[in-house]
């Protein structure tokens, strides 16, 4: 029988913010928001490039990026960088993180 309320395996892991911290220092890293740009705006990580999870065209800009890197994705709790994890995983990318508290959890600078 069908079971509506399996869980899913994650295919991408949360990281807490150290960890987080520790993994965009690395050459091969691209920090990614997903908030709105008006979110982006207020306040982001450093080096961190906007792709709106909620705009139209996010699975279209995810597609163009390279699979070889490591991407490090965050939002406002983390709820919706995770969703945005996920989905790049499915998408065949295979070194996807996301910030497990969002940037409200972030203990260092916001730019």
């Amino acid at each position: 029988m069908f079971n509506f309320f399996r869980t899913q395996p994650k295919n991408y892991t949360d990281l807490n913010s150290e960890d987080f911290k520790k993994g965009i220092t690395a050459s091969d890293a691209v920090l990614i928001d997903v908030r709105s740009a008006g979110e982006f705006q207020s306040g982001k990580i450093k080096g961190a490039r906007n792709i709106d999870i909620m705009g139209s065209g996010f699975i279209n800009q995810i597609q163009n990026l390279p699979k070889d890197k490591k991407y490090y994705l965050y939002c406002r709790s983390g709820n919706r960088s995770g969703q945005a994890c996920s989905l790049m995983a499915k998408n065949g990318f295979e070194h996807v993180n996301n910030l497990a508290d969002g940037i409200m959890g972030w203990p260092y600078d916001i730019v």
